[in-house]
Parts: structure tokens; sequence; C-alpha cells
């Protein structure tokens, strides 16, 4: 998934960062509320991790920004303020978890599975559609319940298509998902679409090509 980390200490930003990339998510970390600001602005994301001590103001003026665009995206704030007076206003302002510094990056990763599991109406860490099954916690994808290698982005690639199975994904929400905002080339996505194909011979499953909307995962034509 695409992830928006808003923190301004870089060791911890780059920690989180590390851990959440190995499990296959794509993260732009900024280090101001500013920053965070124009990168919602120019780009879509599936979870927020928001720091409230930020250089440039507080961060819970970027969250009341966020729900004043009506924008429900899931933020889980991450802060060394542990008073339950800070923890209640934050959760009132439209954040959907709290995590207080310092905390363990393994329950880091638990409550941002909880958190996108939430957001995308799941109720376990698993995406099916036919014969093909990705394991969101282990970052392991199956057929026929026999494992698939695949590398990261092909994985996400795999992932937003899962989320969307039957239904038309628009290429740009798949270009954000991959790649952020990374310089890329105009045909970079089209080079995963392509792997990921060769990869899926005889799943059972298809990826069609939507010429001029996106891509849309689909049972193999017989």
């Amino acid at each position: 998934m695409h992830l928006l980390l808003i923190e301004d200490d870089p060791l911890l930003a780059q920690s989180v960062g590390t851990a959440l990339r190995q499990h296959g998510h794509v993260v732009d970390a900024f280090c101001s509320a500013g920053e965070a600001l124009r990168a919602l602005e120019m780009g879509q994301f599936d979870l927020v991790l928001l720091d409230l001590g930020l250089p440039d103001g507080d961060g819970l003026t970027v969250l009341q920004a966020i729900r004043r665009r009506q924008d429900a995206t899931p933020v889980l704030i991450l802060t060394a303020r542990d008073g339950l007076e800070d923890r209640v206003k934050g959760l009132d302002l439209g954040a959907d978890d709290y995590l207080t510094k310092p905390f363990s990056l393994v329950e880091l990763e638990a409550r941002v599975r909880a958190l996108l599991r939430r957001s995308q109406q799941r109720l376990d860490n698993h995406l099916r559609f036919g014969r093909i099954r990705v394991d969101v916690e282990s970052a392991t994808a199956y057929v026929d319940e026999l494992p698939i290698e695949l590398p990261r982005r092909e994985l996400t690639l795999l992932e937003s298509l899962l989320l969307h199975a039957g239904r038309i994904v628009p290429r740009e929400t798949l270009e954000q998902r991959l790649f952020g905002f990374e310089a890329v080339g105009a045909n970079a996505l089209e080079v995963y679409v392509s792997r990921l194909r060769k990869r899926l011979t005889d799943s059972g499953v298809e990826i069609r090509t939507i010429r001029g909307l996106g891509y849309r995962l689909d049972e193999a034509r017989g």
C-alpha cells in the first residue's frame, strides 16, 4: 500500500520506513506539516502515520486538514505525548489509532495491518480471488496454496488488483501505490504488469488492460 509517514526524527523515520517497506509498502516520508500537506494535495494514500510534534506546527493541524477535505484515509498518530487529554483530542479530531513513543516496530506493523484491513473491509490478513491468495502479514502470494516468489513491486501490484478484483483500477492509482513520488519512466507500470502477467500464467486469473482507463483482474477466459 502507499503510506505517508510524517516524522521529524530522521532516525525514527528511517527505522519505520525500512520496516514498512520490507512488508511491500511504498512509503513517502516527510518531516514537516507543510511538506505533508503538499504531498496530500498531490497524491492518494492508503494510510497516514502522523507525528504531532513537527518543526513548523502541531501535527493535529494536518489531521484537521485531512478531515476537512472529507478524506477518510486512516490516520495513525505516532507521538511522545502520552496524556489522556492528548489522546482523546487526537481521536476526536478524526485519528483512527494512537501509538505512544517509544514503540515496538512489531506493534506498529500490526496496527498498520489492522487499520488497512478495517479500511478495506477485510476480516483477516488475506486477499483472495479465484485460486490466488496473498497473505498480507507475511507478504507472500499463493496459487492453489503453493507460494510464488514475487518481487516487492509485483506483489504490491497484485495486492492492488486483488483489492478491486473484477473492477477497473485506474493506472494513476497503481502508479501511486507502486512508485509514490519516485520519478519513473512513462512505461514503468506496463513493465511490472507484463512481468506479473507472466508469473500468473495458468493461475486461472488474468490482468486485462482497459485501454485509456487502467487494469482489471478477472477470471481467465477459457
